[in-house]
């Protein structure tokens, strides 16, 4: 029996979402697509699809007594509003935007999801779930002093909601870079490429270890952690293997979106709904019973 779910955000990354839940889910169904913009393109396409939708933002969720998780997609100045009243309401929040009320979820490296359970999980953000396996990824096997990453992506793909909420980017990324990552300091930056035709998602990740790198320990790590993202997000992939210079370690991840709704080279969106989307599946999973077997990233 499937669990229902509804989308707060009817932008790019609300409707990839709604396109993922329907084609790839079995444990989720969406009861509810809603915004506040009765014309939105993704309204428009969630009606096509048969789902039932709202241009009256959060109310009409909050009155569906049958919907147990709600994605917010919308800003992090909006989810600070809709956090409460949803936690009233008794329904799970799985957080898209930096707003950081509820603990960090990276599907990758949490396997078993241990933040599930909790009223709200907030999903990093696009530059966290690319770059924070990584840190980890090196942090398992030897101590990082300090990490930074730089994430690039192309401006086509950047809408309102990230352009509005760019300094919340940074900072929640470098939390989640040290809290999940490892790292003892972190630093986070964001570049919008504005190249024709749009290159595809990138991500530099530093590290700076305490003592000199076993090179070919972090590189296996490196290289399975890459393989656990897959699973999930199958264009998440290296470009080169790690880079050592002294204690410096550089990685570069890709990421290549699966074109479920988006263009392909949008995939610093689509690894956060693919993220999500693991995420509510593990809600889902235990709402029903079943633990997590089975799961996205297990």
């Amino acid at each position: 029996m499937a669990v229902k779910a509804a989308i707060l955000g009817t932008g790019n990354i609300g409707t990839d979402l709604l396109i993922k839940i329907q084609r790839r889910s079995k444990l989720l169904e969406v009861g509810m697509f809603a915004g506040i913009d009765p014309n939105s393109d993704g309204i428009a396409r969630a009606r096509e699809m048969g789902v039932p939708t709202s241009a009256e933002g959060i109310r009409p969720i909050l009155a569906n007594s049958g919907i147990k998780i709600v994605f917010d997609a919308t800003s992090a100045g909006a989810h600070m509003k809709h956090a409460p009243l949803l936690k009233e309401a008794g329904m799970v929040a799985v957080d898209l935007t930096p707003a950081a009320v509820g603990p960090y979820v990276v599907p990758a490296v949490d396997i078993d999801l241990k933040s599930i359970g909790e009223p709200n999980i907030n999903m990093v953000t696009c530059g966290g779930q690319a770059t924070i396996p990584m840190v980890f990824a090196v942090s398992r096997v030897a101590e990082v002093a300090y990490a930074e990453t730089v994430t690039t992506i192309p401006s086509k793909s950047a809408g309102p909601g990230t352009r509005a909420n760019i300094d919340e980017f940074t900072v929640t990324t470098a939390r989640g870079v040290h809290m999940i990552g490892g790292a003892k300091k972190s630093k986070s930056i964001i570049i919008l490429n504005p190249a024709e035709p749009p290159i595809l998602n990138q991500h530099t990740i530093y590290t700076i270890l305490e003592s000199e790198p076993d090179r070919e320990a972090i590189t296996a790590s490196v290289e399975a952690m890459v393989s656990t993202v897959q699973k999930y997000v199958p264009g998440y992939r290296l470009k080169y293997p790690p880079v050592f210079d002294g204690k410096k370690v550089t990685i570069m991840i890709e990421v290549e979106g699966a074109g479920d709704f988006l263009p392909k080279y949008a995939g610093n969106l689509d690894i956060m709904t693919s993220a999500a989307l693991a995420a509510g599946e593990a809600i889902a999973r235990k709402m029903v019973g079943q633990g997590n077997e089975g799961g996205s990233v297990a």
